[in-house]
């Protein structure tokens, strides 16, 4: 059974549809990419996955034993933000708030957790430094993993590497790309369709017609070379 399966959704806010006939399912393992235009619904669509968002239509059934506090998430960072006043390990930790119930405090277990998904991510150096002196690629590690800390199946991602330089942006990738290697599903939005078919497995492109399939399925459709050509172009410019 899927992990998540997505059933005839339907998308919108304020008495406006954006999105609709809406199907497509992930699967464990998978490494799924959400691209399309900007307003295309990218990030309405991630939010009504992690529930946050109601869908006007359809349905999204969790399987395969998922449950929604299961869920990993890495928004998009706002100023706010970005300028928080906790230490790196004060914010990993957070990402453990799920597993507490209503008990107040971390235990021992969690603790561990949160040092080892720092670990992970490189940041263990930081762990007592305020999270809004770090860089930005520094930041988006230690959210990587916070969401780490509330799950060991599923990561959702909202342009992780917005705003980064190249190098860093690379590395990322190559971060989430082990991850993905180690078992974890990955859903991620992503503007960068060369990164979404040198890294995903599998690519769902929102817009005027919508696209679900393999990456190679894609780079053969008409969506696909479009937009594969229209990037190629502006890179050239």
């Amino acid at each position: 059974m899927s992990m998540i399966e997505v059933k005839e959704l339907e998308l919108g806010y304020e008495n406006r549809t954006i999105l609709k006939n809406l199907s497509f399912s992930v699967n464990e393992g998978e490494y799924l990419c959400i691209v399309g235009e900007n307003g295309s619904g990218k990030s309405t669509l991630m939010k009504t996955l992690l529930g946050l968002q109601k869908p006007v239509g359809g349905e999204i059934i969790l399987g395969d034993g998922l449950r929604k506090n299961e869920i990993g998430y890495l928004p998009q960072q706002t100023i706010v933000q970005k300028d928080f006043p906790a230490s790196v390990r004060e914010i990993v930790l957070s990402g453990c708030q799920a597993r507490c119930g209503l008990r107040p405090f971390y235990n021992r277990e969690e603790k561990q957790l949160a040092e080892k998904n720092m670990e992970r991510m490189g940041i263990t150096k930081y762990a007592k430094r305020c999270y809004r002196d770090l860089s930005g690629g520094q930041q988006q590690r230690v959210l990587l993993a916070r969401a780490l800390c509330a799950t060991r199946k599923i990561l959702l991602l909202d342009e992780p590497v917005s705003g980064l330089d190249p190098v860093v942006t690379a590395e990322m990738y190559e971060l989430i790309e082990s991850l993905n290697k180690e078992g974890i599903t990955i859903i991620m939005i992503s503007h960068d369709i060369s990164a979404a078919v040198c890294y995903a497995s599998h690519i769902l492109h929102i817009g005027k017609k919508i696209f679900f399939g393999t990456r190679e399925e894609y780079m053969r459709s008409d969506t696909g070379k479009l937009f594969i050509t229209r990037e190629e172009s502006a890179e050239d410019v």
